[in-house]
């Protein structure tokens, strides 16, 4: 419950300033509902790392979400996001400790059970993708480090 009211105050911070996007338009106007499908709590434990992440459902043009990672004898890593309709289209930004916000638009050709958002001006990750696995919630980041594709991948489970 905790973590549910801290995802809805950072949703009304960071997501209270957006515009309602217009419904039906093409992929670069899609509306933030379209990515109602990343809504729930899912998690993925593998290697002994422990990691959640949480999607309000689309609520006035914004969705909300927060990620936490936990590794054996290290402190957790705790992310959280948006999902808005900027001038660009639809837009995930990322808010990490001790970071400016990173912002990456939605690629547009995509299909309604996959986001691809991209920044090719970040450093790492260039892409932050999301997809329907069956029953789960699949996410991957990737990008170019020194000439070379780096990525590292999640498959997550609805919590219970």
């Amino acid at each position: 419950m905790r973590a549910t009211l801290a995802v809805l105050a950072l949703s009304l911070l960071y997501g209270a300033a957006q515009a309602e996007p217009a419904p039906g338009a093409g992929d670069a106007a899609a509306p933030v509902e379209t990515f109602a499908w990343l809504a729930g709590s899912w998690v993925e434990a593998r290697d002994g790392v422990v990691t959640r992440e949480v999607w309000l459902a689309p609520l006035g043009g914004t969705m909300t979400g927060a990620n936490q990672a936990n590794r054996p004898g290290r402190r957790p890593f705790v992310e959280h996001m948006t999902i808005t309709t900027e001038a660009a289209g639809p837009t995930f930004t990322a808010f990490l400790p001790d970071q400016p916000p990173t912002a990456f638009v939605l690629k547009p050709g995509g299909t309604a059970d996959e986001a691809v958002f991209e920044n090719p001006a970040h450093d790492f990750p260039q892409r932050v993708i999301y997809r329907r696995c069956g029953d789960d919630l699949c996410a991957r980041i990737e990008g170019t480090v020194k000439g070379r594709l780096r990525s590292q991948d999640w498959r997550f489970r609805r919590a219970e």
